[in-house]
């Protein structure tokens, strides 16, 4: 089990959008994570007619590794690290480690 997911608001802690907020949009096997609107990167692309793709200059969201990011606990507004625990019923569940509430509060 990951301790970030798809779907969680992080907050970055390194590197030039140290401080910013996002959404993980995916989730890479090398420990990296895509952030929405966090480490934007410009790419040339050049026009392909025959598959209907407009060149120009496109900025996309760069990898970034999950070191440099914590999950946003919305309890304390800060970034906060993640432990594990499991319940009666036999689920594993992740929890903030600065006051033990559950992340996947459902």
């Amino acid at each position: 089990m990951k301790k970030i997911r798809k779907g969680d608001t992080v907050i970055l802690i390194a590197g030039r959008d140290k401080g910013r907020k996002g959404a993980v949009i995916e989730v890479l096997a090398d420990d990296r994570l895509r952030i929405e609107g966090l480490n934007m990167s410009k790419k040339h692309q050049k026009p392909n007619p025959q598959m209907g793709v407009q060149g120009g200059i496109i900025e996309t969201e760069a990898p970034l590794h999950v070191s440099n990011v914590m999950i946003f606990n919305p309890a304390t507004q800060k970034g906060d690290r993640v432990g594990f625990k499991s319940l009666e019923d036999g689920r594993k569940v992740r929890l903030f480690k600065s006051n033990k509430e559950m992340v996947d509060a459902k």
